[in-house]
């Protein structure tokens, strides 16, 4: 009998829908790749690599960063893993690189999901899932979570799509137009907040060379409480629509990353809380035992004219 191996199993689930196709990566439930025709909307990443930025990750128990990884919760200090000696803080959850499941699978939809088990920096237990439902025109995701553990959780979330509007060399991001519906920025000194609020003009328009890594709050939203980022540059226009399960969203221009994805497409990314919020306790959520949270976000495209 050969020696027994743990199952690799099944690394992604594609959906299609129309000329439509995304790839989700079980790897931490990511957002790989989203393409329309020979059209990317995703600015993704090949399957099996591991790349820089976070590109479509699921950010759960917290979006962002904690300051030095360090909080505490009923009176006991907690301390998280950091991300590395040059970025001493901890970053974007507990659950992008470990394995998801798929748990239903339909026409044009799919559920996968995972658990955050307790460990010392986090002791508390929950389970996550997210349903995709994929059409011609829009993805529409639902992040779920679910406290399974004994005591209340304290959590955020997030998600860290790049989105992309036709650029494919460094800085092209510079030459889209950017519509926000964010009226207040949190400012931030090191990616960490600094306890002070600023009005915020969401009117961008031509990025050019606007460095953006800005969490916005206080979003303007439609009759169905629905907030709108409206992206368009060479081939066509995005909207990233968030629901008011999310009052903050974090856009990001790439300045930090490495060459050959420097400033190529904008992270808009819907969170429940800013940056340090298990530290700070800002629009931090708290489940009880059995209690559930639930939050959608979409994707919608047209064709450039």
């Amino acid at each position: 009998m050969p020696d027994p191996w743990p199952d690799a199993g099944r690394t992604e689930v594609e959906l299609t829908a129309g000329d439509a196709r995304l790839a989700v990566d079980l790897r931490g439930g990511t957002l790989r790749r989203l393409t329309v025709g020979d059209r990317e909307v995703l600015d993704g990443y090949a399957a099996g690599t591991v790349e820089p930025g976070w590109r479509g990750a699921v950010l759960v128990p917290w979006p962002n960063r904690i300051r030095s990884g360090q909080w505490s919760w009923q009176r006991t200090d907690l301390q998280l893993d950091v991300q590395s000696p040059a970025e001493p803080h901890a970053i974007h959850g507990l659950v992008a690189w470990q394995p998801w499941t798929v748990l239903a699978e339909g026409d044009g939809s799919v559920t996968v999901g995972t658990t955050v088990e307790p460990h010392p920096g986090y002791p508390f237990r929950l389970a996550v899932a997210v349903d995709h439902a994929l059409d011609a025109g829009r993805l529409r995701s639902t992040l779920r979570v679910r406290n399974t553990g004994v005591q209340p959780a304290p959590f955020g979330a997030g998600f860290h799509p790049y989105l992309s509007v036709g650029a494919t060399a460094d800085g092209g991001i510079g030459e889209a137009e950017l519509d926000l519906p964010g009226r207040t920025e949190l400012v931030l000194d090191g990616g960490m907040p600094t306890g002070e609020r600023r009005p915020f003009d969401g009117a961008v328009g031509r990025i050019g060379d606007r460095a953006l890594d800005t969490p916005l709050t206080d979003l303007e939203r439609d009759a169905e409480g629905w907030a709108h980022v409206r992206l368009r540059g060479a081939s066509g226009e995005l909207v990233l629509s968030a629901d008011a399960a999310w009052p903050w969203l974090q856009v990001y221009t790439g300045d930090t990353l490495p060459a050959g994805q420097w400033r190529r497409s904008l992270a808009v990314e819907p969170m429940t809380c800013p940056p340090n919020a298990l530290a700070d306790g800002v629009d931090l959520l708290v489940l009880e035992p059995g209690q559930e949270w639930s939050g959608s976000w979409s994707l919608a495209w047209d064709r450039a004219a």
